[in-house]
């Protein structure tokens, strides 16, 4: 009897990643079959890649609860037990720098803007300004809980200032930073950044843990958008250009590896893992630092939190080998034979529903939902919640792809949609407005990031009269704003249906 609730445990389990992943599966199948009507390009290859991504994404869920959540929860309280709130802004700062600046989506991105501006964006200096934006942003949002101020006296003035400097930038710099604010919240900045938001709201008395706990990934979106506009501003007006570093070619020659021929060699495994278990390292040592340095305290349960983190670590490498090894490939030829075919229907069709498809699987959004749902006691329900994040990411990148097409400046959709998002926050419930904005940080991560830059580059690629540099970049700013104006509508309709006696959860 134990051995069998045992499996049917572990295969509740798996479903639940199977299930992320299957809209993408189906997607695929249904036009390169039924649209396309072209065979798949490596089947072996497929199908490993898909088997690595479920495995990889049960992996990585397990040991967020196991290791990740219960540590970032467990400092929040230790420095709020503390009272100092230096070292609680500190932590905040170091911890989402070190994330940033080893940030794969960060520094890819970074590459390009480089090669694009011709040296005038400098690499290191982009990824240092992201990574500098980042952690003041979370400090910002921590001091906001700490003082208990509603979210919206923050955000509001911040889209101001974006619209803004919108206006002053050089066209060459607004994808980019709209992108770059995108890249910020990483696969394991957002569930680290959300356990130390919950867990410093739940520490201090007269703090909704709801209200003042979310909201940190919301700011670390915002607040790089202003950086990297003002960098742009600086580099592009000022004259000087920065020469294209060494670095910059040895990273390029490192990330344009991959293995699409089926089965990885060993060499190749033991690489891919270091450079993952190196991303991750900055993070890690800024957490032991805090840990055993500055509170000087034993990691409670340790061997239970590594081996969390560890599984964390493995997920994400399967996760991510997976994406390389079947599904990238596969959405990249498709938006090529898209292009090609003409029929722009598809060309929408497509855009929308490979939003939807990558934003169910997104392991950040899945991770902040959970914690959504566990901290409202499940009034707010993780499942519906991904749907309507998943619908505002669709319809954003759909309406991102006409952008591309047409040749319109990407300003003026972003612009209109930072202004509906700012009469939004004023409208709203309370307690949605934080959910709204971190889950619209979460959506530009593993999947969405290299799936959505692929099919932007890939449309200005292909359409005659556009440039793949100056328009295919965007998408990412696109998939980063919509959610916000379907979250925050699902809060006021929620609001609306209980005032009507519909108690049912939302």
């Amino acid at each position: 009897m134990h051995m069998n609730r045992s499996i049917r445990h572990i295969i509740t389990a798996l479903w639940e990643p199977v299930r992320d992943v299957l809209p993408i599966i189906i997607v695929a199948i249904v036009f390169q079959i039924f649209v396309l009507q072209k065979p798949f390009p490596d089947i072996i290859s497929l199908s490993a890649g898909i088997f690595l991504i479920i495995t990889g994404l049960f992996l990585f869920l397990k040991g967020l609860n196991m290791g990740v959540f219960p540590l970032g929860e467990g400092l929040a309280y230790q420095f709020v037990r503390r009272g100092n709130l230096f070292y609680i802004l500190l932590f905040g700062f170091v911890i989402t720098f070190s994330a940033v600046i080893a940030e794969p989506a960060v520094t890819a991105i970074a590459i390009k803007a480089e090669a694009v501006s011709e040296g005038r964006i400098s690499n290191l200096g982009l990824r240092i300004t992201v990574a500098s934006a980042g952690g003041l942003a979370v400090s910002l949002g921590i001091l906001r809980s700490t003082l208990g101020h509603p979210i919206h006296l923050y955000l509001i003035p911040g889209y101001i200032l974006i619209i803004i400097t919108t206006f002053l930038a050089p066209k060459e710099i607004i994808a980019l930073a709209y992108d770059a604010g995108g890249v910020t919240t990483s696969t394991i900045t957002v569930p680290l950044v959300t356990a130390i938001g919950v867990g410093l709201a739940s520490s201090i008395r007269g703090r909704n843990p709801l209200i003042e706990g979310f909201g940190l990934v919301g700011f670390a979106v915002m607040l790089p958008i202003i950086f990297v506009t003002g960098y742009g501003i600086m580099a592009y007006y000022s004259g000087d250009t920065v020469p294209t570093s060494i670095y910059t070619a040895s990273v390029v020659d490192k990330t344009s590896k991959t293995d699409l021929n089926g089965l990885l060699m060993i060499k190749d495994i033991l690489i891919n893992f270091a450079l993952t278990l190196r991303d991750i390292m900055p993070l890690v040592g800024a957490i032991l630092f805090f840990q055993l340095v500055v509170l000087r305290k034993a990691i409670p349960d340790a061997g239970r939190i590594i081996t969390g983190f560890f599984l964390v670590l493995s997920g994400l490498y399967l996760f991510i080998q997976g994406l390389k090894l079947g599904l990238f490939p596969l959405g990249e030829s498709m938006a090529y034979y898209l292009t090609q075919s003409g029929s722009l229907y598809w060309i929408y069709i497509f855009s929308f529903l490979i939003g939807f498809s990558c934003t169910i699987a997104e392991p950040a959004i899945i991770a902040i939902s959970l914690k959504i749902q566990d901290v409202s006691e499940g009034s707010i329900n993780s499942w519906k919640l991904r749907l309507v994040v998943a619908a505002g990411v669709a319809t954003g990148i759909t309406l991102g792809s006409h952008r591309i097409i047409t040749g319109a400046p990407i300003y003026i959709y972003v612009i209109a949609g930072y202004l509906i998002v700012i009469v939004l926050t004023l409208l709203s419930p309370r307690y949605i407005v934080p959910i709204a904005y971190d889950t619209g940080g979460a959506t530009t991560s593993t999947v969405t990031v290299p799936l959505v830059t692929a099919l932007g580059i890939g449309l200005a690629s292909n359409i005659p009269g556009r440039d793949p540099f100056t328009d295919g970049f965007g998408l990412i700013a696109f998939a980063s704003i919509f959610p916000l104006i379907t979250v925050m509508g699902y809060g006021i309709l929620s609001r609306h249906l209980l005032r009507k006696g519909d108690h049912n959860e939302v």
